[in-house]
This record gives structure tokens, C-alpha cells and sequence, in this order.
């Protein structure tokens, strides 16, 4: 990437409850990224996330309720489509996505060499086990589904070509929404890539739901049941 982004690369921040973490995560990403536009998307916080974000200099997109990830992700997306953005960064607010690896993330889109990057963490010792089991049985059926190497399916640290932001527009709205874009991208024969990055479980809490959450991403994975069953074709 070169030493100053142009407008052409957006960076999408779903936010809820992030008031804690969001001014920092905002202010590493435009050091990482000068000159690319930052997308905070508060999703119906009520603890002056968009406050923070504002003052650090994003772009605030606002839900005047909660509506969920997948729902904040929609909107970020396409307010980045809209401005002509030919690459869009997602990256959590909370602190476990490094934006000082978004050059390295970005540089496969950016050359044309992948339509999708994908943050790929390690299953070390910094991810908690319940998470390292879901991770590995997940990329396990991505990899089944899209039949090539998918190191981590659930990474919502990624890098989108323009390309595949226009092609996959999934209907749902929490955590599933991540799920139902890399697999129905990985359907399509679209170029997924994985680029190494850091494993990081600190900072503030997730929101995500481990039971809830994670039986909603079962039921994406459901849709592809014969996929699973015989293998891609």
C-alpha cells in the first residue's frame, strides 16, 4: 500500500457500546491509513460511542437502535460503495484487530491478486479454547464448502475488492452475516486469500454471544449441507 492511502480505500467500524476503545481504534487506523475515509457505524450505542468516534475525525453513520453486526457492516459497506471506494477494511472496535496490519491485509486486493483477504489468526493459546473449537470446525467446513484452504472463517478483520462488496449482499444481521459473506463469496469462485495476522483476546469484552450467536452461524452453514456432504464442485 502505498505511504498515503487515496479516498479509494475505506475502512468500516461497526460499533456498539465502544466508547472505551473506539478514539483509539480510530486514531491507529488513520496513522495506519492516511488519507483512507473511517466508517464508524454506531449501532445504536448509548454510552457516547459516537461521540468518541466523531471527535477522532471518522465519518459517523448512526442506527437509532441496535440492530446487530451484519446490520452495521450493511450500512458501512454501502456508504463506502456509494462514495467509490475500490477497497473496503472491516475491523472490530473493540481493540482485538490490529489496524497497523491493514497495509499487509489490503496489498492482495489491492494488487487484483484476491476479491476477499481474509485476517487470519493463529489457534495459539491467546484464543480461548471455546473459540479455538468453533474456529477450527468452522474453517474446517468453509474449506469443505468453497474447496480451498480457509485458515479462519470467522476473522471479521478483512479487506474487500469492490468487486465482491457489489456481488454478496447477505440478508442477515448479527454475527451470521460475516459467515454468510465468506461462504457465499467462496460459492461464487470468487479469489478468498488468507494473510497472516495477530491472535488478540484483549481489550474490552465482545459482544458476541456464544449460544445464540454461534447457532445462527449454524444454520448458514446448514444451507450448504450438500456441499459439506460431497464437496465443492
Amino acid at each position: 500500500m502505498p505511504e498515503r492511502a487515496d479516498r479509494a480505500v475505506a475502512v468500516v467500524i461497526p460499533a456498539y457500546q465502544a466508547a472505551a476503545a473506539i478514539a483509539e481504534v480510530v486514531a491507529r487506523t488513520s496513522r495506519a491509513v492516511p488519507g483512507a475515509t473511517v466508517y464508524v457505524v454506531d449501532d445504536g450505542s448509548t454510552d457516547g460511542t459516537r461521540d468518541a468516534g466523531r471527535q477522532m475525525g471518522a465519518t459517523l453513520l448512526v442506527h437509532p437502535r441496535n440492530r446487530g453486526k451484519g446490520a452495521a457492516l450493511t450500512t458501512g459497506i454501502a456508504a463506502a460503495l456509494e462514495r467509490g471506494s475500490r477497497v473496503i477494511i472491516t475491523l472490530d472496535a473493540d481493540g482485538q484487530h490490529a489496524p497497523e496490519e491493514i497495509p499487509r491485509l489490503a496489498a492482495p486486493v489491492l494488487s487484483d491478486e484476491a476479491d476477499l483477504a481474509l485476517g487470519c489468526r493463529a489457534r495459539t493459546g491467546a484464543m480461548p479454547w471455546g473459540r479455538r473449537c468453533t474456529n477450527w470446525l468452522s474453517a474446517a467446513l468453509a474449506s469443505r464448502i468453497g474447496g480451498v484452504g480457509v485458515p479462519d472463517a470467522q476473522t471479521g478483520f478483512r479487506a474487500l475488492s469492490r468487486r465482491v462488496a457489489q456481488a454478496v449482499r447477505p440478508e442477515e444481521q448479527g454475527y451470521d452475516f460475516e459467515t454468510a459473506f465468506l461462504l457465499a463469496a467462496l460459492v461464487r469462485g470468487l479469489r478468498v486469500r488468507c494473510v497472516p495476522v495477530s491472535t488478540v483476546y484483549e481489550g474490552r469484552p465482545s459482544h458476541f454471544r456464544p449460544w445464540a450467536d454461534t447457532w445462527r452461524q449454524a444454520r448458514v452453514f446448514m444451507r450448504y449441507g450438500r456441499a459439506i456432504i460431497f464437496g465443492a464442485r
